[in-house]
C-alpha cells in the first residue's frame, strides 16, 4: 500500500531514513541538507526509530563515527552538503576502500569561494572518484525511492552510496509524494548485511592496516574491478525494486529518443525542465529527446552510447565545471564514452546554473538551436559554452 502526501525533498529523504530505521546516524547539519537530520532527530526523540543518533562537531567527525559504526556491524546513514561533503573527503576514500555499506543523503550545493548556499553539482562531482556509487534524483519522489534502494544496493554490493538532490530546487520544494507502508520498506531492505564485524571477537580481523608497495596495487585494482562488476548488479537491483515496490525506474531514463535527431543530456532537476521543452517542441514536429542518467558512478558508458549514437547532435548540460578547459564532468564522461565509436554525433557542453542560477525553458531552447548550428558547422568551434551568464 502507498499513501499520497505532500513533502519537500528533505522531508522525503528523512521519511525514507525513518522507514529504513538505521542502527546509527552520525551527522553535523549544513544548509540546505540541515532539515534531513533535523527531522530525523525528532523521529529518534519521539521513539519512532531505534537509531542511535550521534550529533558531532563536524562533518569529518560525522562520517568518521559512521565508519566506526559500520565496521562494527551497524546499518549506517548520514546526510550532508557542499563544504560538509568536502570536509568528509578524506574519509570518503577510507569508507569505500574498507568496502563499508553506508548511505549519504547528499544535497547538491556550490562550493566556496565565494560563499554560496544554492545548487550546483560541484560538491558531488568533487567526490566522484572516491569509490562511492552516486545516484542523482530529479524530484522528491526519486529522492525518497532511491534512498531506500540505495540502502539495498550498498548492502548487496558492499559499496557506500550517495543519493543526491538539487539544493533548494528539490530539497525545499513541496511536491506530491507516494510513500510506502513502513512494513513494505522493512521487508524490502531486509536484514542488514555487512562484509565483516570488527566487534566479532571470536573471528578477529585486521581492518585499515598499513599496505605499502607489496599489496596496495592489488587491493585498489580489486576495488576498481568490483565497481565494474557492480554495474550489472545495479541493473538487477533496479529491476528488483521495480518489481517488489511497483515502480518503473531505469538506470538511464530516455524520453522521446526512438527517433530523436537531437538530444539533451542532463542530471537531476534540470532534466524535468528539458523534458517539458521536449514535449512542446514535439508538438511542433521537432525530433528532440532527453536522456537523464540516474547513476553517475559507476558511469554506464556503453549504455549511453547505444542510446545516443544515432542522433545528429548532443547537448550536454553540466551544473559543474572541471576547471580543465575541457568542460564539465558529465560532458567529459560522455565524450570519453564515444572514443573509437564508429558513430560520432556532434557534441557540445553547456555549463549552466552555477551557484543556483536559474535555467529556463528558453535557455534550453537556445541550447538546442546552438547544437543544431554546431552540428551543421564545418568550422572548428569551441565545444564548451557557458550559458545563463550575465553579459
Amino acid at each position: 500500500m502507498s499513501n499520497i502526501v505532500a513533502k519537500t525533498g528533505n522531508e522525503a529523504m528523512a521519511e525514507a531514513m525513518r522507514q529504513i530505521n538505521p542502527d546509527v546516524v552520525a551527522a553535523y547539519p549544513i544548509t540546505p541538507a540541515t532539515e534531513i537530520v533535523q527531522i530525523f532527530s525528532t523521529f529518534v526523540n519521539d521513539g519512532k526509530v531505534d537509531t542511535i543518533f550521534v550529533p558531532t562537531e563536524s562533518e569529518h567527525s560525522a562520517i568518521s563515527a559512521c565508519i566506526g559504526a559500520a565496521a562494527g556491524g551497524a546499518r549506517v546513514m548520514t546526510s550532508t552538503s557542499s563544504q560538509g561533503l568536502a570536509l568528509m573527503h578524506e574519509i570518503l576514500y577510507i569508507t569505500a576502500g574498507l568496502r563499508l555499506p553506508m548511505v549519504i543523503c547528499e544535497v547538491n550545493r556550490a562550493l566556496s569561494a565565494p560563499i554560496n548556499i544554492h545548487c550546483d553539482h560541484s560538491d558531488t562531482m568533487g567526490s566522484r572518484d572516491a569509490g562511492w556509487i552516486q545516484i542523482f534524483s530529479e524530484d522528491s519522489q526519486e529522492a525518497y525511492d532511491q534512498t531506500i534502494l540505495a540502502m539495498k544496493i550498498s548492502e548487496e554490493l558492499f559499496f557506500p552510496v550517495m543519493v543526491t538532490t538539487d539544493g533548494f530546487i528539490i530539497s525545499h520544494a513541496m511536491s506530491r509524494l507516494e510513500v510506502f507502508d513502513d512494513k513494505e520498506v522493512q521487508s524490502y531492505v531486509g536484514e542488514h548485511k555487512t562484509p565483516y564485524n570488527v566487534l566479532d571477537i571470536d573471528n578477529p580481523i585486521t581492518v585499515g592496516s598499513l599496505v605499502l608497495q607489496d599489496y596496495y596495487m592489488e587491493i585498489k585494482t580489486q576495488q576498481a574491478h568490483e565497481m565494474m562488476k557492480a554495474k550489472e548488479k545495479i541493473k538487477e537491483l533496479y529491476a528488483d525494486f521495480n518489481k517488489k515496490m511497483k515502480r518503473n525506474y531505469s538506470i538511464i531514463e530516455e524520453y522521446f529518443m526512438e527517433d530523436a535527431e537531437f538530444a539533451i543530456v542532463a542530471l537531476g532537476s534540470t532534466a524535468g525542465t528539458a523534458r517539458y521543452l521536449c514535449e512542446k517542441l514535439r508538438e511542433k514536429g521537432e525530433k528532440v529527446g532527453v536522456v537523464k542518467p540516474r547513476i553517475f558512478r559507476p558511469f554506464f558508458a556503453p549504455e549511453m552510447v547505444a542510446i545516443l549514437e544515432n542522433v545528429k547532435g548532443i547537448a550536454v548540460l553540466d551544473r559543474s565545471d572541471m576547471m580543465s578547459s575541457t568542460g564539465g564532468h558529465l560532458f567529459n564522461e560522455l565524450k570519453s564514452s564515444f572514443y573509437r565509436n564508429s558513430k560520432q554525433p556532434a557534441m557540445k557542453d553547456y555549463i549552466y546554473g552555477l551557484g543556483g542560477r536559474d535555467i529556463t525553458v528558453g535557455d534550453i531552447e537556445n541550447v538546442l538551436k546552438d547544437i543544431k548550428d554546431f552540428s551543421n558547422s564545418k568550422e572548428t568551434t569551441p565545444d564548451v559554452k557557458y550559458i545563463t551568464v550575465r553579459e
